[in-house]
């Protein structure tokens, strides 16, 4: 990462505090009319969709004009949200406080409708109902590696250009898929438009492309041997796909390029959303290190359902220490059991700071904000609400 690219991530987040891990501010985030697109990232299982949730309403209670794109929610965070069944469409959320001047819609990700969406834009109807038709179309809209990661950011270009025409947004705040891994995200675009516009694409399409010439022994080899494996439906299904598709080859390829470059731009910020153990911050600093790669506004790390402090001044060792000393006198006791509880609390905080503390020290330029975890569930708003106060630090 450049110096001014730098200097551009960390006056988006404010300033930053001496020490090894500064702490990011999530309300000048959130209030920068700058910021433009927010996307929550990280591994799977960390809480990036009620994250993403908290931010898009604490940003509409805050003035700004919101929609939130969610990923497969939870049944109880699209309750939160008092909607019952999202969909492709956004959908105004009930119960937020516009008294500043904000709003915000929910929509969650249809993949195969957003994949339909492309193929209708770039496609005369009769081509576009040919592709839409093909049973290998149908399978690779629906289950193809990476293409619910591309038709997230595919459905973040279409949002993005619509605010721009009419204004209907000033903040899109994206949730990224449960991906195995954290950078599939990046790589998805590039991976589904290198597929199809690879060689074994290109391969079934030579006999579709002309002379029957091109149709070598070679070629007729393989063919015949594709026919064997795949069966021979399968493989006219997937030359007539190809056949239909081989018009939109380049357009796929330009739009993973322009969602590239939208997610490069200064209006973006990244957050990296990680769980406090070894193995999501892990995969939190891999990201990081993809991001700094690839030149992307990185605006922090958020290490959610962080251990609360334990009440009290006793160590862990002193409670350890009182609890064996209570035990030999009463192997009953209540409050031995309590002070052990504490103890193993007191190691637990002590644990996962320290893994904080080794992120920072790996990547001291990267804002931190910590949340404590809830005792329950989020099943509303005011849930919502709760999880915005402890990222913006309350």
């Amino acid at each position: 990462m450049s110096t001014a690219h730098r200097q551009r991530s960390r006056s988006r987040v404010g300033p930053l505090t001496e020490g090894p891990a500064s702490s990011l501010d999530v309300d000048v985030l959130l209030d920068d009319p700058g910021t433009r697109i927010i996307v929550c990232c990280g591994s799977g299982g960390v809480g990036k969709t009620t994250t993403s949730a908290a931010l898009a309403l604490r940003a509409a209670e805050r003035g700004r004009r919101v929609v939130v794109l969610t990923i497969d929610p939870a049944r109880r965070l699209a309750q939160s949200m008092g909607i019952e069944a999202l969909d492709n469409t956004p959908r105004p959320v009930v119960g937020v406080d516009a008294g500043a001047g904000g709003s915000l819609d929910a929509m969650m990700l249809d993949m195969k409708r957003t994949f339909d969406e492309v193929v209708e834009s770039q496609a005369t109807p009769e081509k576009a109902r040919q592709i839409l038709e093909n049973p290998f179309y149908i399978a690779l809209s629906s289950s193809f590696a990476g293409t619910q990661e591309y038709m997230a950011m595919e459905k973040l270009g279409q949002i993005h250009g619509d605010a721009q025409r009419d204004g209907s947004y000033d903040l899109i705040v994206v949730d990224t898929p449960p991906s195995r891994s954290a950078l599939d995200f990046l790589d998805a675009p590039e991976r589904l438009s290198s597929f199809l516009d690879g060689r074994f694409i290109r391969l079934l399409l030579a006999p579709a492309r002309g002379p029957a010439r091109m149709m070598s022994a070679g070629v007729g080899l393989i063919t015949n041997a594709l026919t064997k494996i795949l069966g021979a439906q399968v493989l006219r299904d997937m030359q007539t796909f190809v056949a239909a598709f081989d018009t939109l080859f380049g357009g796929f390829r330009q739009r993973a390029q322009k969602t590239f470059e939208l997610l490069q731009a200064d209006g973006t910020a990244f957050l990296v959303v990680a769980a406090p153990e070894p193995d999501a911050l892990r995969e939190a600093a891999y990201f990081v290190e993809r991001l700094s790669e690839d030149r992307m506004p990185l605006a922090g790390l958020i290490v959610n359902r962080a251990s609360p402090e334990p009440q009290g001044d006793l160590s862990a060792d002193e409670a350890m220490a009182a609890a064996a000393r209570l035990r030999t006198q009463d192997p009953e006791s209540l409050t031995a059991g309590l002070l052990r509880l504490h103890a193993d609390r007191s190691r637990m905080v002590e644990r996962e700071a320290r893994l904080r503390e080794r992120f920072g020290a790996a990547h001291p330029e990267v804002p931190t904000a910590v949340v404590p975890a809830l005792a329950g569930d989020v099943h509303d708003l005011e849930g919502l609400r709760r999880i915005g106060d402890l990222l913006a630090g309350g």
